[in-house]
């Protein structure tokens, strides 16, 4: 009887531990849209011998909303530069284990030592990219060369915005000769009023522009660079340009939530990406540039070469980092609130 008890005893534990077991077998993915391939997930999950889910937001704010709502179960998030650094000020973010990361080592120092993070104990270089308008060169002519093109009536309905607060105000700031970073009411005033007559044009504010793209439901896109480029692969006559009022650039990042359920793994994940072979990956899936300069040795040369993934210096002297504009937010909640609601 005793023996059977104990039998009984140890097969409860075991249960228990294949529970626990299961449960850090997990790993918890919040991401953009298109920014984590089936492969690598896949190649991770068998070499590590776990499940990798995917979850998806569509701006930085909806991710900062989501944390700060009291969402727990995520293990790794991908955050761009300036809300890396509003992530930071929360206390949001876990400090990393460069330790547990020594792929560290193959990030270019170019995109480390940033403002929103400068000694990177909270976050490693994921991809960079820029903003401009993807467009039909077939339907779209001549090629546009401003962002001006966005309020012609002769496209009306027939182009969508980014879904990104920063982002769109950013595009009347620059129009209007204004940093995509201002803090003076006034000029933010100007934007949203520009952006306010611009709505009845608008087909769509949706930050996968990719998918209007291929479907023909617009012929120009306020995106972002990768999503151009991947809609181009199908549909070749598909084109991108940087105004020449200049625009955005930015770095997103890979980040341990504070409240992670699993910081172990995700480290192990984010060293799993930092190997050259993985993130190069990472730009033929994403089509945005690696932070990691052994991983050009496996790209095709289309990619290696791209002019805008890696713009020239007279394109990258027009670009702005978005920047957390601190107490300031607000008015750009409100200003981006306002417009929706028109």
């Amino acid at each position: 009887m005793r023996t059977k008890c104990l039998l009984l005893t140890l097969t409860l534990i075991a249960l228990s531990i294949g529970q626990s077991n299961a449960k850090d077998e997990q790993l918890n993915i919040f991401t953009w849209a298109g920014y984590v391939s089936d492969d690598i997930r896949t190649g991770f999950e068998e070499e590590f011998g776990v499940d990798v889910i995917v979850d998806t937001y569509a701006s930085n704010e909806d991710l900062l909303a989501k944390l700060q709502a009291g969402a727990t179960g995520y293990d790794v998030i991908m955050p761009s530069d300036y809300m890396v650094s509003i992530l930071i000020k929360l206390d949001l973010l876990a400090e990393l284990d460069r330790g547990a990361i020594p792929n560290f080592q193959n990030v270019s120092p170019l995109f480390l030592g940033k403002y929103f993070d400068a000694e990177n104990r909270y976050s490693v270089p994921y991809t960079f990219g820029t903003a401009g308008i993807a467009y039909d060169s077939a339907v779209v002519q001549p090629a546009p060369d401003s962002w001006n093109v966005l309020w012609d009536e002769t496209y009306a309905n027939q182009f969508s915005m980014l879904d990104d607060q920063r982002e769109t105000l950013g595009v009347a700031l620059k129009l209007l000769g204004y940093s995509l970073n201002t803090t003076d009411a006034k000029e933010l005033q100007a934007a949203k009023e520009k952006l306010i007559v611009q709505k009845p044009l608008v087909k769509q504010y949706k930050s996968e522009a990719e998918e209007l793209l291929l479907a023909g439901d617009v012929v120009m896109a306020h995106c972002w660079s990768g999503d151009a480029f991947r809609a181009a692969e199908t549909r070749t006559t598909i084109r991108y340009v940087i105004p020449k009022e200049g625009s955005s650039q930015f770095i997103d990042a890979v980040c341990i939530p504070k409240a992670a359920p699993h910081q172990r793994l995700a480290a192990q994940f984010i060293n799993y990406l930092l190997r050259p072979e993985i993130n190069a990956k990472i730009t033929v899936f994403t089509k945005y540039g690696t932070c990691v300069p052994a991983a050009k040795e496996h790209l095709p040369a289309s990619l290696r070469e791209h002019q805008f993934i890696y713009p020239p210096k007279e394109v990258l002297a027009s670009l702005e980092w978005l920047i957390d504009p601190g107490d300031f937010t607000r008015h750009y909640n409100r200003a981006w609130e306002e417009i929706k609601a028109r």
